[in-house]
């Protein structure tokens, strides 16, 4: 981890710091998970729904053959996405 300095202005001083009372946590902590939010939310939001996805999928696997239901899924999605009924 690398230390970084920055200036806030104490309005928003104070909103953070009020907040990380509030959440039992650091300035530091929430500037730090406001700047991932902002500049890697949708790679990490991606990542853990595909992680999810995975486990989800090894689950089945594990309890029967899903083929079935996997072309049931996909048959009905692009019918809905055409329009379809």
């Amino acid at each position: 981890m690398r230390r970084t300095q920055l200036y806030l202005d104490d309005r928003l001083w104070g909103a953070l710091h009020a907040r990380a009372r509030r959440e039992k946590t650091t300035v530091s902590e929430l500037v730090r998970r406001a700047v991932r939010e902002r500049y890697f939310g949708d790679r990490e939001q991606r990542k853990a729904a595909m992680q999810q996805f995975v486990g989800i999928r090894k689950s089945d696997a594990e309890s029967g053959d899903s083929t079935e239901e996997m072309r049931r899924l996909r048959h009905g999605s692009r019918l809905d996405k055409l329009g379809g009924r």
